[in-house]
C-alpha cells in the first residue's frame, strides 16, 4: 500500500522530469510478477518482432498516406511514465496536424479525472481518424515492447502532466510495464472517459495477470480491432 508521505517523495522529484526529460526512475514500489516474468518477456520480444514486420510492410503507403493530408514528420514521439514511473518516450504514426500538442489546452476535454480525451478533437487529421479507428496509429509502439519500455499487455502510459496530479493510489497503475493494449482495450471499453473506472480496471488485470491472460486479451483486442468495439 502507498502511504501519503511517501506519495510525497514521489511528487517532490517529479519535477526533474519535466525540466530533465531523460529516463528517472520517479517512484519505487513492490515488484509485480509480471515484471521479472521471462516468458512474458519472451511473448513479447516475439509479438515485438511480429508486430514490426508488419507496421514495415505497410509504413510507406501509411507515411505517403500523412504527408498528402498534413505535410509534416510520420512519426509522433512523446515523454510518458512507465513502470516505476520511468520516463521513456513513445512512437505512434502522426494522427494530429503538426505541433498540436501546444494547442491541446484549446481544445475542451470530455474525460473525468487525471486522462485528456476528446472524440471529436480538431487537432486530429482525415488520415490520423482512420488510423486511429483501425489502431494503426500504434503500431510503430511495437518497438517500444522489443525495446522493453512496455509489454504487448499493460496499463496505458500516461503523460507527466497527468502523473503530476496523481493521487497515492493512483500510483500502483505504474507497478507494471505499460502496454499497447490491456484490460479496458480488450474488452471494448477504449472509449470509457472516467479515470477512475480505467484505474479500477487496471489495477483488476493486475489481480489477475498470468501469461494465459495475456494472450487472451491480446486475442480479444485482435477480435476488437477487427469488428471495431469500443472505437473512438
Amino acid at each position: 500500500m502507498i502511504t501519503t508521505s511517501s506519495a510525497l517523495s514521489y511528487y517532490s522529484v517529479i519535477s526533474l522530469i519535466v525540466h530533465r526529460p531523460r529516463r528517472r526512475t520517479i517512484y519505487s514500489q513492490s515488484v509485480h510478477p509480471s515484471t521479472t516474468n521471462k516468458l512474458k518477456r519472451f511473448v513479447d520480444i516475439i509479438g515485438g518482432l511480429v508486430g514490426l514486420a508488419v507496421t514495415a510492410a505497410i509504413a510507406l503507403p501509411i507515411a505517403i498516406a500523412i504527408q498528402l493530408d498534413n505535410p509534416g514528420p510520420v512519426f509522433y514521439s512523446q515523454l510518458r511514465c512507465g513502470i516505476g514511473g520511468k520516463t521513456f518516450r513513445i512512437w505512434k504514426f502522426r494522427s494530429m496536424i503538426v505541433k498540436a500538442d501546444r494547442l491541446q489546452h484549446l481544445v475542451s476535454n470530455q474525460a473525468q479525472g487525471y486522462i485528456f480525451k476528446n472524440d471529436k478533437d480538431p487537432r486530429v487529421t482525415r488520415v490520423g481518424r482512420f488510423l486511429r479507428r483501425t489502431s494503426l496509429d500504434e503500431l510503430p509502439q511495437f518497438w517500444n515492447v522489443l525495446i522493453g519500455d512496455m509489454s504487448l499487455v499493460g496499463t496505458r502510459p500516461p503523460t507527466v502532466n497527468e502523473v503530476m496530479k496523481y493521487q497515492p493510489y493512483h500510483w500502483q497503475r505504474l507497478n507494471i510495464k505499460p502496454g499497447i493494449t490491456g484490460e479496458w482495450q480488450a474488452n471494448g471499453r477504449s472509449c470509457v472517459t472516467d479515470f477512475e473506472e480505467i484505474v479500477r480496471m487496471d489495477l483488476a488485470y493486475q489481480e489477475k495477470w498470468s501469461v494465459i491472460y495475456d494472450l487472451q486479451l491480446i486475442l480479444k483486442t485482435i477480435w476488437a480491432v477487427i469488428h471495431k468495439h469500443g472505437a473512438c
